[in-house]
């Protein structure tokens, strides 16, 4: 059980990093759609053109689904070893990620829970929990933590910082790097101290990984990487059947590089699961500061 504790912990540690960098600039920028960050000069018509078709095929890639869930095996490598877990991913669009753990398939041992206005992290162990606004968790609201990016993510799409979705007015926004030598194109986007990095396919468009880093001048670089695999149709599109997250923070103790897989195991797109998680009586409820001052001791 000690293991199955410090591998949830490790485990919300990542994600709620990588989270806080993928969305640390949001809170800062306005997207109006109208700013073309190309590099192309605007006599360059057919580069541009060039351009919006391909990040049209890379949008275009997004799976109808509006639910999505699977088993997963859920495994942390915090440098040294690795841990693993089976457990649950939840999804629904616009509204609520999940991720549960249950060792053997027996018993949830822990569960994280972003939605659009809130977070949840539950301790099924020792029956406590935090249920927090993002804007009552420090880290999350210094940097901006923005729902929809973090749903990107998880979804295999593209995403502007500070906006719930891409339309074809704002694809403009985004540099596209073609190289005929190499399998993929680059798809990049720079805002403030945020850097993002897409991967995608020459041919099909489709994503196959994406880079974010981000300089603070007072809590050093983070960079997070999430790589997509082993594509499945998912109706008329593709969706990774093998996600994961890997992180390196100066904000972590020792700066140490930890990673996160997730593997799942088939795909059910219905949606008759309860949404939003309730929280029993029996458990007790702790500050976010902390469950964070244990995470940061991990």
């Amino acid at each position: 059980m000690w293991k199955t504790s410090k591998l949830f912990l490790c485990g919300m540690m990542l994600v709620a990093v990588s989270c806080a960098v993928v969305s640390c600039g949001t809170k800062k920028v306005a997207v109006d759609g109208t700013t073309s960050a190309t590099g192309v000069s605007r006599g360059a018509a057919s580069s541009e053109t060039q351009k919006i078709d391909f990040m049209r095929k890379v949008y275009d890639n997004e799976v109808y689904a509006k639910s999505i869930s699977s088993k997963i095996k859920f495994t942390i490598n915090t440098g040294s070893k690795d841990l693993s877990v089976s457990g649950s991913l939840k999804m629904k669009k616009d509204e609520v990620i999940r991720i549960q753990l249950t060792p053997f398939g027996l018993m949830e041992v822990g569960r994280l829970e972003f939605a659009k206005d809130y977070v949840i992290l539950m301790d099924r162990i020792n029956k406590e929990y935090v249920k927090a606004s993002y804007a009552d968790v420090d880290f999350l609201r210094d940097n901006g933590l923005d729902f929809y990016a973090l749903q990107a993510l998880f979804w295999n799409q593209l995403f502007i910082p500070g906006t719930q979705e891409i339309t074809d007015s704002s694809l403009k926004n985004f540099s596209v790097t073609f190289n005929d030598a190499v399998a993929n194109t680059i798809v990049s986007l720079k805002r403030g101290s945020m850097s993002y990095r897409w991967s995608a396919d020459k041919t099909s468009g489709q994503l196959r990984s994406v880079d974010v880093t981000y300089s603070g001048k007072t809590s050093g670089t983070t960079t997070v990487t999430c790589n997509y695999g082993s594509f499945k149709p998912l109706g008329r599109k593709q969706f990774p059947m093998d996600i994961t997250l890997i992180m390196k923070s100066d904000a972590v103790k020792g700066g140490k590089r930890m990673s996160l897989n997730m593997s799942l195991d088939g795909i059910d797109t219905s949606g008759d699961w309860e949404t939003y998680t309730s929280v029993s009586g029996k458990y007790k409820h702790v500050s976010v500061q902390d469950v964070m001052n244990r995470l940061m001791k991990l």
